[in-house]
């Protein structure tokens, strides 16, 4: 290891700091482009990862957080930025991404304006805690240390003291958890407990107590896999904007900015009436049902089940008979579909940070016009616009979505149409 004083140049895919040394990059997390700082660089290692000892000349985008746990905790990594250079470098690692990693450059579509969340705290409507030390914490920065945390002033207000609430219901049966799951849904909460090993009987006290106080709605009890049968509790399936919820399934983290976010890939999209439409990793309906009001048909796969069954229920309430819900994994049945020489007019995707490796064969096989990919982490985005590019589509419309405010996620909509 070398104490080095470095030149912070640019900001890496990942959100971290990046400087040159002897022609190689030096990450560094915490740093910001234009900040000269002394780090510890290691001597080897396919990448040189640093670790930050001192900022000797600090950004102006520089700020103090506003959260004390905020050196520690890895939930708020960009607390430390303004929220204007956040959208400026998010924007910007979304098009390098693009550029430098699928060769799609700038200026070979249209750039919407960005998204931006009308909250900077107090948004996020889901959070995953662990047990630590007798209370409920979240992973530290870059690592699965665990940081105790009492109140967040990320989460929304119904949710923001629930950490300390939670434990205190547990007592010492926290110990015995693998994780809890918060959600929150106009107002109305629910919780995941997930077990190490069977249920106790605690763990169902617990919850009924929050339920009983008013503290919560509902809850689902989870026990490690193999040791039983879930359970709930008064009401843990939560409804906002016609779609249902469930803690232990997946929910976008800030409803409102959610909102935009759909309306500007279903926008992107242009579905007509009539059309087919096949939608791919689809969880519980989040774009599902704007679409199938456009379309003619919506053929909607998801992996998870609590997703599948959630949406289906929604469906169901909502008296939407124009869709089909299927439950695998979608590059099996996108693979299938491609086999079986089946037919859509336009595809939407969701996927997870992976990416969807596959993407371009099985719209080119399918012979959709028009692709709007929803990605929640740039570089799969770009190679997979990469792989579209080479089958024969063309990228028209980027819409970079601010989904994280104070962290370094960001969410990006990106239209292709054929030819």
């Amino acid at each position: 290891m070398r104490r080095l004083e470095l030149v912070i140049d640019r900001l890496s895919k990942s959100g971290e700091g990046v400087a040159e040394v002897a022609g190689r990059s030096v990450f560094v997390p915490g740093a910001l482009p234009g900040e000269t700082v002394l780090a510890e660089v290691p001597d080897t290692g396919k990448a040189l990862r640093a670790e930050l000892l001192s900022i000797l000349k600090a950004s102006l985008a520089r700020r103090q957080p506003m959260c004390g746990k905020a050196g520690e905790c890895g939930g708020c990594d960009w607390m430390h930025i303004t929220e204007n250079e956040q959208v400026a470098w998010k924007e910007s690692i979304v098009t390098s991404a693009l550029e430098h990693v699928g060769g799609v450059k700038g200026g070979t579509y249209e750039q919407r304006p960005t998204v931006r969340s009308p909250k900077a705290l107090g948004y996020r409507r889901r959070a995953t805690l662990h047990p630590t030390k007798g209370k409920l914490g979240f992973f530290g920065k870059r690592s699965h240390a665990r940081v105790e945390i009492d109140e967040c002033p990320a989460l929304t207000d119904s949710l923001s003291a629930l950490p300390r609430v939670l434990a205190e219901a547990l007592g010492p049966s926290v110990k015995e958890l693998e994780e809890a799951r918060l959600l929150e849904c106009e107002g109305k909460v629910a919780v995941s407990l997930h077990a190490k090993g069977p249920l106790r009987p605690r763990h169902r006290q617990a919850l009924e107590a929050l339920v009983r106080d008013g503290v919560i709605d509902g809850g689902v009890l989870v026990p490690g896999e193999g040791k039983g049968a879930l359970e709930t509790v008064g009401t843990p399936t939560l409804e906002e904007d016609g779609l249902l919820h469930r803690p232990e399934g997946f929910a976008q983290a800030n409803a409102e900015v959610n909102r935009a976010l759909v309306r500007h890939a279903v926008e992107l999209l242009a579905v007509q009436p009539g059309e087919a439409v096949l939608e791919l990793y689809a969880g519980n309906g989040n774009f599902t049902f704007p679409l199938a009001e456009r379309s003619g048909s919506v053929l909607a796969v998801e992996s998870a089940a609590v997703s599948v069954m959630l949406a289906q229920a929604a469906a169901r309430k909502r008296g939407v008979g124009n869709v089909r819900f299927v439950q695998g994994a979608c590059e099996k049945i996108a693979d299938g579909l491609v086999k079986e020489g089946a037919r859509f007019d336009r595809l939407l995707l969701d996927p997870p940070r992976t990416g969807a490796p596959g993407v371009g064969t099985w719209a080119s096989r399918l012979l959709v016009s028009c692709v709007v990919y929803v990605a929640c982490d740039p570089a799969a985005l770009a190679r997979d616009a990469a792989d579209l590019v080479a089958h024969g589509f063309r990228p028209l419309a980027l819409q970079v979505v601010d989904l994280f405010p104070q962290t370094r996620h960001v969410e990006a909509v990106l239209a292709f149409g054929r030819g």
